[in-house]
């Protein structure tokens, strides 16, 4: 089949790749020169494991092109993908929707056959009605339906979700474009992956209602490993006896930091949102939105009561400021919370971080940025882990704390123990959900 990707984001430029992966014809679309530019040479402009080799091979394939061209794309395609941003409009937590029916207004112009427009993007509820209307309104003539299909990517596991997924959604309004979309992901059906038709309001409310549950897992068990903090409990030994009842499961039981990354930020903003514009109080996802912004802070407090209340002067290195390993994304990154505290509280800050530079330097300003976590703790006063990259899983404790000024450990993803922490010579270690370990006033 023909498809066109409108939008070369996350979510746009690994669905288009990951699609003429299954034999279809993709072009990738988007107004940004330099990018189309890059792609065409082969360079990837995020961070996704094993995405640059996936475009080599479709590429040299010939089943997948770049393009400014939006008409171009569009004629004759049989499905066109709208992948474009749907971030948070400032001041009322809607979804920004403009791109989308900016987009919207364009495909229609260039239909020349039958095509079904599919929202790719984190809209909500209602929106493919609205963008059938802007096309219809665009382009009266036009033979088209509209379709909804949310993804569900983890970033940095986004090749694998995409061609092995838990489920494929999809919400169309009648068989026409049903069949158009079971052939699209005909490769998934013929291995028995589950493809959920529905009606265009569910499969919106699908990726909403998701996200949202995944958020309040998270926030859960990090306001649950507060209270450990204060009985003497530890949230590992907690959150394993949890997960291991079959109507909780184990993932997204991980105490940390709190939740980050573009989509469950602005995805529980939205769905309050809309909540309130239905009279219908979203009052837990609401909830969760506050205790999230609640642990961020209480993150800051935890480093700063490590350091007795002074941080002034003090060298801080931190590891790891994207909001998960494997993605240099920074969108939400706890970090953009606590490292600004820590700077504004008069520490020095290093940061190392595997891919998080390029968005970093300009999120993060008045840091040092450093190669590795050695040269990073060389004569500081603390060591905070923000991210859990494999890397910082491996570390010498023992070389690293002989390295520093005051050996100081501040575990904000429960890597390692109080336990490894002072047999390795550190003075303090703070970690989230369990007992620390304090020596001496550092």
């Amino acid at each position: 089949m023909k498809i066109a990707m409108i939008g070369t984001g996350y979510v746009g430029l690994v669905s288009g790749v990951c699609f003429s992966d299954f034999g279809h014809e993709v072009v990738c679309v988007d107004k940004n020169p330099e990018k189309i530019k890059m792609l065409a040479a082969g360079q990837v402009p995020i961070f996704e494991p094993g995405l640059d080799a996936l475009i080599e091979k479709n590429v040299a394939a010939g089943r997948l092109s770049f393009s400014t061209d939006l008409a171009a794309a569009v004629d004759g395609a049989e499905a066109v993908f709208i992948a474009v941003g749907t971030p948070t409009r400032r001041g009322d937590g809607h979804a920004d929707l403009s791109y989308v029916m900016a987009a919207a207004e364009e495909i229609a112009r260039a239909i020349t056959g039958y095509t079904v427009v599919v929202t790719k993007s984190t809209v909500p509820v209602g929106t493919n009605r609205q963008v059938k209307q802007v096309i219809a309104k665009a382009n009266p003539k036009a033979d088209f339906d509209v379709a909804s299909n949310p993804e569900f990517l983890r970033e940095g596991a986004a090749i694998d979700d995409f061609m092995r997924p838990d489920r494929v959604i999809v919400g169309v309004q009648n068989e026409r474009a049903a069949e158009v979309m079971a052939e699209i992901y005909r490769p998934l059906f013929l291995r028995d992956f589950p493809i959920v038709t529905t009606d265009l309001e569910s499969a919106e409310m699908i990726k909403y209602a998701a996200n949202a549950f995944l958020a309040t897992k998270i926030t859960f068990i990090n306001e649950i490993a507060a209270l450990c903090e204060k009985v003497g409990a530890d949230i590992k030994q907690v959150s394993k006896g949890m997960g291991l009842d079959g109507r909780i499961g184990n993932k997204f039981l991980h105490a940390g930091p709190g939740y980050g990354g573009s989509c469950f930020p602005k995805d529980t903003k939205a769905l309050a949102r809309i909540g309130q514009d239905h009279a219908v109080p979203m009052q837990i996802t609401e909830t969760v939105i506050k205790v999230n912004d609640e642990t961020r802070r209480r993150m800051v407090d935890k480093i700063t009561d490590m350091m007795d209340g002074q941080l002034a002067g003090k060298t801080v290195a931190v590891l790891g400021v994207t909001f998960k390993p494997n993605t240099d994304d920074m969108r939400e990154a706890p970090s953009l919370t606590i490292v600004p505290a820590l700077i504004g509280a008069g520490a020095k800050v290093r940061v190392v971080d595997p891919q998080g530079r390029r968005e970093g330097e300009a999120l993060l300003p008045g840091v040092q940025w450093v190669e590795d976590a050695y040269k990073a703790a060389q004569k500081a006063d603390a060591v905070v882990i923000l991210t859990e990259w494999n890397e910082f899983r491996a570390l010498d404790l023992k070389r690293l704390a002989k390295k520093m000024a005051h050996p100081a450990l501040a575990d904000l993803r429960n890597i390692y123990s109080a336990r490894d922490a002072k047999r390795a010579g550190f003075l303090r270690y703070v970690s989230i959900g369990r007992s620390d370990y304090i020596a001496e006033s550092v």
